[in-house]
């Protein structure tokens, strides 16, 4: 499994505690330093079921930088793809990708059932 996060992300402290308690193996990956190229975000996205969207980090000073909220609607998939690769701090975090699945944020609920 592969842990995608930020180390000084508080969320990401608390999903690596879960995993860690858990007894969970996973290879970590530090989002910004290593960041997920377009072809393995969309990959990921694929897997995930989820709205494309969702692996954007909403929140972040980046997003709103850039004034995403606005663009996103206009840009094409791969053209999301390809800005999201262009900075760690655009992706939302952490990701845990495993061999059937991808989750995007930490949500106990959604990671016990998914993980455990």
């Amino acid at each position: 499994m592969l842990f995608v996060q930020y180390p000084k992300c508080s969320t990401c402290r608390k999903a690596k505690k879960w995993l860690d308690e858990h007894n969970i193996e996973y290879d970590e990956r530090h989002i910004v330093e290593d960041n997920p190229q377009a072809d393995e975000l969309k990959e990921w996205w694929e897997k995930s079921d989820l709205p494309l969207k969702r692996f954007f980090n909403t929140s972040g000073m980046k997003y709103r930088e850039l004034k995403l909220k606005d663009k996103l609607p206009d840009m094409n998939e791969d053209e999301q793809f390809d800005l999201l690769a262009t900075d760690g701090m655009l992706v939302k975090r952490p990701i845990v990708v495993g061999d059937d699945f991808v989750l995007v944020g930490f949500k106990v609920k959604e990671w016990e059932e998914t993980i455990l």
